[in-house]
């Protein structure tokens, strides 16, 4: 129902926020902002590089990996407008773009999209982030697997709050340009090969079975 994007926390390297796994004719491989070596910002205040040739480097190795995608052409043009939009001089400012605009545009999903800094919550880690449920009025809170090791599900349960576990097991394989079938790598390559069938392979294929198709064929077909 609510898509909160939590960005007045620690900024950490080496995470998705700046960087992503494409599909190259090597095998997978990582698309990074560079962003600097400061740890100690958090994610709303880092900047983006002043020098904008990484967006060009960006375009061009996506347009050699993926020109032969049979939606590159579909896709490539808004992603380069976003990327080159001057007016974003910070990092979260672009992820931001990039998440409604496929969201919205290229998968129809209509959830409501907010921001953590419009609520009230105080504390840290673990404390901040169950405030900010509450604040938000949650009653169910979908989280990533790897926060098992450290969330207290019982803790936010006393908070009327149920932790739901998003599980990423069992996504069909598409066709790659580059095979064997990597499932592990960034949303543009599904969009890139999938176009308008993106959506049926992220939640689709969980209710809507359906008959082997060209989208939905195993790798290497």
């Amino acid at each position: 129902d609510l898509f909160l994007f939590y960005d007045d926390v620690q900024f950490t390297k080496n995470d998705w926020r700046n960087r992503n796994r494409i599909k190259t004719a090597n095998g997978s491989d990582w698309l990074s902002i560079p962003v600097g070596k400061e740890i100690h910002r958090t994610i709303d205040a880092v900047p983006l590089p002043a020098d904008r040739r990484w967006v060009r480097q960006h375009l061009n190795t996506l347009q050699a990996c993926y020109a032969r995608a049979p939606h590159y052409r579909h896709f490539a043009p808004w992603l380069a407008e976003v990327l080159q939009d001057p007016q974003h001089t910070l990092l979260y400012t672009l992820n931001r773009a990039l998440t409604v605009g496929i969201a919205r545009e290229h998968l129809g999903i209509t959830t409501e999209f907010g921001d953590s800094r419009s609520y009230k919550a105080d504390g840290v880690n673990e404390e901040r982030l169950l405030n900010l449920l509450i604040a938000a009025g949650a009653t169910e809170y979908v989280s990533g697997p790897a926060a098992k090791s450290y969330l207290d599900e019982a803790r936010f349960a006393a908070a009327g709050i149920q932790v739901i576990w998003k599980d990423y097991g069992g996504y069909p394989a598409y066709p790659q340009v580059h095979p064997p079938f990597d499932p592990y790598v960034s949303i543009v390559d599904l969009l890139f090969h999938t176009g308008p069938d993106a959506p049926w392979h992220i939640w689709g294929w969980r209710t809507e079975p359906r008959a082997a198709s060209a989208a939905a064929a195993q790798p290497g077909t």
